[in-house]
């Protein structure tokens, strides 16, 4: 082929490489695509709602690397065979679109989304100039404006990142910013000891984004929670004013509006007054609660978020928008975000371009390759409108009230409490252990039951669902209902299984 090349007129050949045409094979490139597509489409979207396939096909690490033939070659392998992975690496991951993954804070799947995400990654475009990314950035500054408007600001600005632990490192060092401005330019030399304090139920994100900014893990005040694993406004105000007596320079405070296990909802307004009292920035992370902001039943679940400073909201959680799905939104209109993150590349954010440079919104960002999420987001939006989204929110919370009524009609289950949101979080207590006086070695004994439930579940590929211990608690479950797929048949499958896997336990 190379030697018909060269003979063809106006060959050029340059260090031995043949540079006339494409190397590619674009027919060959176009029956991959088509095949692979039909391969997702028979595999994972037709078999999204069908509770007969399993949540997952469990293989141990050894065997699953073995079946999947990981090494890379020296030679590409012919397009069957490269199918056949394709149909393995689906075979063997867990269906997180499965009605029965109860397992994570997201779940489900919804064809808008991922409709948006195959143009994509399809036109794999990079979301920081609006010369090469003018639908998305368009796209984007339309969604932002929508989110703040439903948060219950009149103005603000935002900007889209790679999830929740994103979004908080952002409002950390953006409070750090408007605290002390010259930290940008100088550094931490010179800076007072900084303090920030969070509930102790928040997201750990928070201890990495202060060990990832240099405030320190040392530096973060948690603050008691009540029985429910809400924030308590006083001893709030009891650690802000010890850190002032201990010299320190309080600058932010996070609440938490939807915490990972519990689903708890910090009482907003409260934080608030405090913070307005000491002239903290307030920032709410909503990554998980954010989504009742759309429900006009349950948006009294975040009551004063409309007093935050900042707020980080994952539409891929509740709203299915797809994984990575998150926005981090700001009150402040006068281009904090830009001042603080702005490293003005003359490459790239050139003030003398043709048209309007303020679309060019990529220096907001930590990022320069950015991806266009906003996208699978405002594709769904239009698709379902707010009314379909709300509908959304509203199922997932009835279905979770659903089941715990239920819990508390069979015997052998026990809530941990009663849930404000879409976390239910129960024991299981087998037959062996219900008539046992509930001392060390009943709560020793009940410890190992979960574990041993979610062992069998995987392998059989019945369903998914967590557990952990918490705050000195035992391992319970925690059962999580997003996905638009989950029936009222699948609450009743949930706890109809656990009771078939701990039967002799």
């Amino acid at each position: 082929c190379k030697q018909e090349m060269l003979q063809k007129k106006n060959a050029v050949l340059v260090d031995g490489v043949i540079l006339n045409g494409p190397i590619m094979d674009s027919k060959a490139g176009e029956k991959f695509v088509e095949e692979a597509c039909k391969i997702i489409m028979e595999e994972v979207v037709q078999k999204v709602d069908d509770v007969t396939e399993k949540v997952c096909e469990w293989q141990a690490p050894e065997k699953l690397k073995q079946i999947l033939d990981l090494e890379m070659r020296d030679t590409g392998e012919c397009h069957q065979k490269i199918l056949q992975l394709c149909r393995d690496v689906i075979k063997y991951s867990v269906k997180t679109n499965h009605p029965r993954f109860f397992n994570q804070l997201y779940a489900g799947m919804d064809y808008y989304s991922l409709v948006a995400r195959f143009i994509t990654e399809a036109l794999n475009p990079s979301v920081y100039t609006y010369e090469v990314s003018p639908v998305f950035l368009l796209v984007e500054e339309a969604v932002i404006k929508k989110m703040i408007e439903f948060i219950g600001w009149e103005e603000g600005d935002g900007i889209f990142n790679p999830g929740g632990s994103v979004s908080n490192m952002y409002a950390m060092n953006l409070a750090r910013y408007k605290f002390c401005p010259e930290i940008k330019e100088k550094g931490l030399s010179g800076l007072p000891r900084l303090v920030l304090f969070a509930s102790e139920e928040c997201h750990y994100s928070m201890k990495k984004a202060a060990s990832f900014l240099g405030i320190g893990t040392g530096n973060v005040y948690f603050i008691k929670t009540d029985e429910r694993g809400k924030m308590i406004p006083e001893e709030l105000e009891k650690q802000v004013q010890r850190a002032r007596k201990e010299g320190s320079a309080p600058f932010l405070v996070c609440a938490t509006a939807g915490t990972t296990v519990l689903g708890a909802f910090d009482p907003l307004d409260k934080i608030a007054d405090i913070c307005e009292k000491h002239g903290l920035w307030l920032h709410v992370d909503a990554s998980w609660g954010g989504s009742a902001l759309i429900s006009r039943k349950h948006r009294k679940l975040l009551h004063g978020i409309h007093r935050a400073d900042s707020v980080a909201w994952n539409p891929h959680k509740m709203l299915l928008a797809g994984i990575q799905c998150c926005a981090l939104l700001v009150k402040d209109n006068s281009g904090l975000l830009k001042k603080c993150y702005s490293a003005e590349a003359a490459y790239l954010f050139q003030q003398d371009k043709f048209y309007d440079v303020s679309y060019d919104t990529g220096d907001k960002s930590i990022q320069c390759s950015r991806r266009p999420d906003a996208f699978k987001f405002w594709l769904m939006w239009k698709a379902l409108g707010t009314m379909g989204l709300e509908e959304r929110v509203n199922r997932a919370l009835a279905l979770a009230r659903y089941l715990v009524e239920e819990i508390k009609k069979r015997e052998g289950f026990q809530l941990l409490l009663e849930p404000e949101y879409a976390n239910v979080c129960f024991w299981y207590i087998p037959p062996s252990l219900r008539k046992m006086e509930e001392g060390p070695e009943f709560w020793q004994k009940l410890h190992q039951v979960a574990p041993i439930i979610k062992e069998r579940m995987m392998k059989k590929g019945s369903m998914m669902l967590g557990y952990q211990p918490h705050r000195g608690k035992v391992n319970f479950f925690r059962q999580v209902v997003i996905s638009p797929q989950v029936s009222r048949e699948d609450m009743d499958f949930l706890l109809d299984e656990i009771q078939l896997l701990a039967k002799d336990l």
